[in-house]
């Protein structure tokens, strides 16, 4: 029998399917798209991702990034990571790479989706298949999670959405800079020696051109260098009731989301993932909620307080300028995240 089929083939799902097949349970991904897949993101690794998907063999390459770089339009304030640097990667190229350690591991990747999940005693039945587990990483509106009624109302925040796209133009820094402004931010993240990936993060409506006017300084840079089409991700925020139904495990960001605001998204889905492997090895599912609220407590606070600062009008302007006066605070932070 499968130890543990993995609904979804993303970034989140090849790795909780690679740290299955390292720890030799029998694993199976089920994804009916061809990859690897795009979709928006940041693209942005911080220093503690990277190492855990060196870890796992992941043969990457892309920029090194060295730092975050905060700006408004008079200040910037820019912490530095201690370590090793993080990385700036297309996800297009993050998706192959996983995939390929995923194969020379011998995880099968079935072309089938997961739309239906039943539980029978030590066993789920999902896709034509039988598993003693499920791992549902099948992202941020996943479909399994509200199925088995674990979707948790979000209430008394604004919708936010992310917009991604690429501008052929060489880096001008080994920093992601963090562009605000008084509705949104903008991230860039270099990610060849001719290519930066441009992620816009807002409550508001409108086009990516239109959200990105709200940068000149940065419009200006990016001039007539667009390359390839916008996409767009969101309503962000999105609660689970718990990570735990029986056997079924949600991962990733099927597992509950805060924002992009602190670019740990896909960090945060390779430390989940190790979780909950090592909670199905054990035969312990029931282990895995208190896991992984351990595994994501800090980032939770840190981003929900950041969130909860730019969402007030009065205090927003200051992230910048507190981060400039307070530097030593700036750079324990961010390397506190990373």
């Amino acid at each position: 029998m499968i130890d543990l089929l993995v609904a979804g083939g993303g970034p989140a799902g090849l790795a909780t399917a690679i740290h299955a097949a390292r720890a030799g349970l029998r694993v199976v991904v089920a994804e009916p798209r061809p990859g690897p897949i795009d979709k928006a993101c940041g693209e942005g690794l911080m220093p503690g991702g990277a190492a855990a998907l060196r870890e796992l063999g992941v043969q990457l390459t892309g920029q090194p990034l060295r730092g975050i770089r905060y700006l408004d339009d008079r200040r910037q304030a820019e912490a530095r990571f201690h370590g090793p640097p993080g990385l700036g990667v297309r996800r297009t190229d993050l998706h192959t790479a996983l995939a390929h350690r995923a194969e020379r591991l011998g995880v099968p990747v079935l072309p089938v989706r997961v739309d239906g999940v039943r539980q029978a005693g030590d066993r789920v039945h999902a896709a034509g298949l039988e598993a003693r587990y499920l791992a549902a990483a099948d992202g941020l509106h996943s479909p399994i999670r509200r199925a088995l009624g674990l979707d948790r109302p979000v209430h008394g925040t604004p919708r936010r959405h992310g917009l991604r796209r690429h501008f052929a133009v060489a880096p001008w820094s080994d920093c992601v800079e963090v562009h605000w402004s008084e509705r949104a931010e903008a991230y860039v993240t270099p990610l060849t020696p001719a290519l930066v990936g441009v992620a816009v993060l807002t409550a508001g409506r409108g086009s990516f051109e239109q959200h990105l006017a709200a940068f000149p300084v940065l419009a200006e840079r990016l001039r007539g260098a667009a390359a390839g089409p916008v996409r767009g991700a969101g309503p962000m925020r999105q609660r689970a009731r718990t990570r735990v139904a029986g056997r079924v495990l949600l991962v990733g960001d099927a597992a509950g989301y805060v924002d992009a605001l602190t670019g740990e998204g896909l960090s945060l889905s390779v430390s989940g993932a190790a979780a909950l492997v090592a909670c199905v090895r054990a035969d312990r599912p029931e282990a895995y909620e208190r896991a992984w609220r351990r595994a994501t407590r800090r980032h939770r606070a840190l981003t929900q307080a950041l969130l909860w600062t730019r969402q007030r009008s009065v205090l927003a302007p200051y992230v910048v300028p507190a981060a400039s006066r307070l530097p030593l605070l700036f750079t324990g932070l961010v390397n506190g995240l990373s």
